[in-house]
Order: C-alpha cells, then structure tokens, then sequence
C-alpha cells in the first residue's frame, strides 16, 4: 500500500502537500545536481506518504540499522555508490548496528561459516563504503549505540532519523530525544540531508500515550519478559507503564537503564513499540505525569499471572524440544559493562554451588567493541570468564542465526528479542543460568 502511494506521488511532484522552505525546493528542483535531487525526493515521498508538514532539521548523530554485506543488497550498496562518487556523506559521523559474524570466537565449524562468508561475501567492502559516507570508526557497530562506551547519545529533545528498534525505542524513551521507526535507506538519506519528515514520535501529539499498564506483581518483573507482554498487546502505540517504579526507583541510574534497554527492546521487537513512558522515571513521564495519557485509554494489568500466561505462551522452534542445547547466547540488545560484571558473578556463583569449575555449554556475551576494549584492559577479568567458558564476542546473535546453517543449533537465551527472530529458546535470567551450569534444560 506504501509503495503504491509513493509510486502515485512520484508521477505528480509538483502536486506534493509537504511545505518545503525555499532551498529544500531548490534541491528537489535539481539544481544542487541529480543524486541530491534524488535524496529529497526520496525524503519528500516518505513523508508525504505519513502526511508530514515540513522537513525539520537533525540535531544528533544517525544510526543505522544495515551492518550486512549481504549479495541480497545490492541495490543499496548501488545507491551508496552514487552518493559516494557525488561527494555526498551523512551530516555526522554514525553509529551502525552490530556485525552479523565473529567466526574468530562464535565459530560455528567449517561448512557453517564458510557459508556466512558467502552471504556476506560483500562485507569488506560495504565497511568500506561506510567509511567513505561516514562511519564513526571501526568500532562503531552496535546496536546499544547510546552505551557510555560508544557514546552515541543524544540530547533530550534532539531530533534524529535512527533505525533499529531497541535504539530508537531507547533514545525516545529512555534519553528523551526524538526519532520515528526509520527504515533501511530512509535513515541515511535524511541524514545526507540533515532533515528528516515531521510526524509520528517527532511531534508532542504522537508522544502521548493511548494505553495505561499497571504493574501489580509481587516482585520485579524481568525485563525481557514484561516488554514482551506489553509489546503484544499495544503493538505499535505508546504505552505509559505505572507500578514499575516501584522496583526500580526513581533514578535513571546504570542498572536501572541497563533493564529499561532491555525492555524496551522485547516491546520494538514482540510488538511495535518506539516510545514508553515510565511514571516517575523516564523524563517526559517525571515532567508531565499521567497527562500524556490521551482520552480514552486503554489499560491492561500485568500480575504474576499474566506474565506467567505470557511465558507459557511462546512456541518451541527447535526440530526436537527434548534436544540438549549447544550454546547460549546473552546479549540482544548488547550488554552493557555494567551487565557482563554482573552475568560474570552470577555464573561464578553457579559454578561454586553445583561444586563445578566450567560451564556445561558455551556462553557468549554480546557487547559493543568499545565496551569489550575496556574490559579487555582488565586481563584477569578476560581470563577469569574463559577459564568457566564464557567469551566476550560483538556479533549479532540474529543475524548469527540467520545463517540457515546456524540456525540447526540449539540455543538458548535470555534474550526476547532474538527469541523472535530466530529459533532460539527463552529463558529466565535464574532458569538460563541453571542451564548452562548442567548443560540440560530440564
């Protein structure tokens, strides 16, 4: 249906609606050259199709979504060859998401990843496009942009164009910045631009919440596992969550946006979710309270018993569910520093108390390179989780899966998110830690 009213518009652009200042015309009149022409036409069609006003101008760092050298893309990385050759780069150097392989640790036997060298046999070279347009460094890639380490974050109220859900729901919610869901393609032409279509979550109407959540259980729910809840019943709306801060408090300290991250991701990812308010914690919540809620609500309680029903409600994707698992994966979205010190305590413990020295199953922790550098400096700590058989890696565990080779493994996570996309099984934090201790799941 979009690709039908864009095609529409493209035959009528001097029939467009979008009020354009005078040098956005200009642009799109061709006068700054026909690639550049191309980009805000580009823009223009996307935001006419959600009935944008105006273009609004940029005033944070892009992230974008596409880090696959993948044969598939071609078209893309056509397009990237055009603006590259027109001088062309993004307004600000950009964060990406995650790279899809790390054979050197998650190495999954010779045929496996010889066969995601062969998918993304384009990757050396697509990186190299990515410096050319704009690449912040060639640490750059993960999809938990706004860690500390990495250092994409930002300001409250700053207009952006990201993708990838978990960072566009984390920047609008979390740090109080605005961006809409932006696609592959759309993300990195608005910021060629430096202006992005006004509508949905950009403006103070599309922020406000149609459905209230109560939380009413009798302790802090996981984070994976309560974002799913809300994620399938809201969809793609905004909710404003009560209760929760209850359990968190009311600061936005490591640990508490280290579970915000978390959540926030299983709603973008089992629903549609780019925005939640918190009350009493995340910043337009503490600044506007219940009035953000619209007319008309909706609410839905989540209790033990609704995330119990939840829980029960996944499907088991593994060919045998009574299959032992091969490894786990702990880390979509990826981990902050804070997270890996406390999974690396909590598996040490584990260890201590089934009188073991090593895990039964191969545990990765998925992080940022930045944040894995600085780790990396404490050696002991390095050596210490390779000793229980644990490794530090930077890939995407999804896009890991989604090699059709990899995807025959039997793996478990923590993680909602990749639950989704992939055939891996969720657990909880407790049952998981359990699991690779034994080596069982039951």
């Amino acid at each position: 249906m979009l690709l039908r009213q864009i095609r529409k518009k493209e035959k009528h652009m001097d029939n467009y609606k979008m009020q354009l200042t005078a040098e956005e015309q200009t642009i799109l009149a061709g006068r700054y050259g026909k690639t550049l022409q191309k980009v805000m036409r580009s823009v223009v069609l996307y935001g006419e199709a959600f009935h944008a006003e105006r273009l609004v101008p940029i005033a944070g760092a892009p992230h974008l979504v596409l880090s696959v050298g993948a044969n598939i893309l071609q078209p893309y990385f056509d397009m990237m060859d055009e603006l590259i050759a027109c001088g062309l780069s993004s307004s600000r150097p950009f964060t990406v998401d995650p790279r899809p392989f790390d054979l050197e640790t998650v190495n999954p036997g010779f045929i496996a990843g010889r066969a995601m060298r062969l998918i993304c046999s384009q990757q050396e070279t697509y990186e190299k496009k990515m410096r050319e347009i704009g690449l912040k460094d060639s640490n750059a890639f993960s999809c938990a942009c706004y860690l500390p380490e990495v250092g994409n974050i930002p300001a409250r109220g700053a207009v952006l164009a990201w993708s990838e859900s978990s960072a566009v729901v984390y920047a609008n919610s979390v740090l109080g910045a605005r961006t809409n869901r932006n696609s592959s393609g759309i993300d990195l032409l608005c910021n060629i631009l430096d202006k992005t279509p006004f509508f949905g979550l950009l403006t103070d109407d599309g922020r406000r919440a149609s459905w209230l959540i109560e939380v009413k259980t009798s302790r802090k729910p996981n984070a994976q596992l309560l974002g799913s809840a809300i994620g399938m019943k809201v969809v793609e709306a905004v909710p404003f969550i009560a209760g929760l801060d209850a359990f968190l408090g009311k600061r936005l300290d490591s640990p508490t946006c280290a579970y915000l991250k978390d959540m926030g991701a299983a709603c973008a990812s089992n629903g549609a979710v780019g925005l939640y308010h918190v009350e009493n914690l995340t910043p337009e919540a503490r600044e506007a309270g219940r009035s953000l809620l619209i007319p008309g609500y909706g609410r839905y309680v989540i209790d033990d018993a609704e995330l119990d029903r939840v829980m029960a409600s996944y499907p088991v994707l593994w060919k045998n569910r009574d299959d032992e698992p091969q490894l786990a994966f702990i880390g979509c979205p990826h981990l902050s520093r804070g997270q890996i010190q406390s999974w690396q305590e909590a598996l040490e413990n584990a260890l201590r108390e089934a009188g073991q020295e090593r895990l039964n199953l191969p545990v990765y922790l998925c992080s940022a390179p930045d944040v894995i550098a600085a780790i990396q400096k404490d050696n002991a700590a390095v050596t210490r989780l390779e000793n229980i058989g644990a490794k530090l890696t930077p890939v995407c565990p999804m896009m890991h899966l989604s090699n059709p080779l990899c995807r025959r493994q039997v793996v478990v996570t923590n993680s909602n998110k990749l639950r989704t996309y992939s055939t891996a099984r969720f657990f909880l934090d407790d049952d998981l830690l359990k699991i690779v201790v034994s080596g069982k799941v039951s």
